[in-house]
């Protein structure tokens, strides 16, 4: 049967101050009074029926989860102890579905995107279902075409195709710099696609890899798994969980196997609009724009002699005035304000880090 994991576990810092541990960008109602969560949980209607989809985020957010989607059950919801990245969170969900149901095929999701058009989204995402489906060995993955020669993706360099919907990876490439960014761009979409972070695939393909290029971490979630039926699961899942290996699924699974024989990594072109809401830039081209280029992300809004700036509010009553500040970033929340210009939107990381250190968990 088909399934679905949603991961949720970002922190989301460049989108601080809005972003806070005990509510963070997933769980923001920032687009059309929505998070990012409830739209992610709803582009899979008529993929997955909704009782078999899980969500994976750090067992802290389990309320405000629940809170969000009312008809998630428990048994739908992972909660990790602590954060280990994707290979852990997904490879958890694969040892547990899998344990369930030894013919599971998973669709892997993220809770940070934001996908248009819906209906065009889910016939790709079908077509990813079939395939692994019809061919037991093959991870799927989902390309996006390129439209800047981005240095924040991954990309997937194509090689031949597999059949009418699909092309098989040659190659992961990580996060290149501007002059590799700038050629895989100019190489087309016929040669390298941003790697989304979308995947479907047999639990069972996916434990096999595992097992084969992470052999220790296999060891671990196959005792998660065991234990998920028993009394013992939250003691197994505390004492495991967190000394599993930090790696991501990309390197971990994804780069292995596009050289492993045994299995094939296919990439299924994914033409539309994707979003990847991980900074204020990124979250302002959700925003609408007034006749002076400002983006605005809150309703009470006055700007004087001011060009290109993104203003956002989590209080609707407040009202952000200001003058004479273009291209700069203004974000309220009612315990810390962010000013910072555009082209420094990088920083806010490390100067959420800094507040951390300065000022403790307080902020954060």
């Amino acid at each position: 049967m088909r399934y679905a994991l949603i991961i949720a576990g970002g922190s989301g810092t460049r989108l601080w101050p809005m972003s806070r541990a005990s509510q963070p960008k997933q769980l923001i109602p920032f687009v059309g009074g929505k998070s990012l969560l409830q739209l992610a949980f709803e582009r899979l209607d008529g993929l997955v029926p909704p009782e078999r989809r899980y969500i994976c985020a750090g067992r802290q957010q389990a309320g405000a989860i629940h809170a969000a989607l009312p008809g998630l059950s428990a048994e739908q919801f992972l909660g990790e102890p602590t954060g280990r990245d994707t290979l852990n969170a997904i490879g958890l969900a694969a040892a547990v579905i899998g344990q369930r149901d030894p013919e599971a095929v998973i669709g892997v999701f993220t809770a940070d995107h934001i996908i248009e058009p819906v209906g065009e989204f889910r016939t790709i995402i079908d077509r990813g279902f079939s395939l692994a489906e019809r061919r037991p060995n093959t991870l799927v993955t989902f390309g996006i075409t390129p439209t800047a020669a981005a240095t924040c993706y991954g990309y997937l360099q194509l090689g031949a195709p597999m059949d009418e919907t699909a092309r098989l990876v040659g190659q992961f490439k990580e996060k290149p710099d501007v002059a590799t960014a700038e050629a895989y761009l100019a190489a087309g979409p016929q040669r390298y696609l941003w790697n989304s972070g979308m995947f479907v695939w047999r639990a069972a393909t996916l434990l096999d890899c595992i097992s084969r290029y992470e052999p220790a971490t296999f060891a671990g979630l196959a005792k998660i798994g065991l234990s998920w039926p028993t009394p013992q699961r939250e003691a197994v899942l505390n004492e495991i969980f967190p000394t599993l290996k930090k790696i991501s699924v990309d390197f971990a699974v994804m780069e292995p196997a596009s050289r492993d024989a045994k299995v094939r990594v296919a990439a299924v072109p994914m033409p539309v609009r994707w979003l990847d809401v991980g900074s204020w830039p990124a979250f302002g081209e959700t925003c609408a724009r007034d006749a002076n280029g400002n983006t605005l992300g809150t309703e009470r809004a006055l700007l004087l002699d001011t060009r290109g700036a993104l203003v956002a509010s989590s209080d609707p009553r407040h009202l952000v005035a200001a003058i004479g500040c273009d291209d700069l970033i203004i974000i309220h929340t009612p315990d810390a304000t962010l000013v910072c210009r555009k082209d420094r939107a990088d920083a806010i990381k490390e100067l959420h880090r800094q507040v951390g250190e300065r000022y403790g968990k307080e902020f954060l």
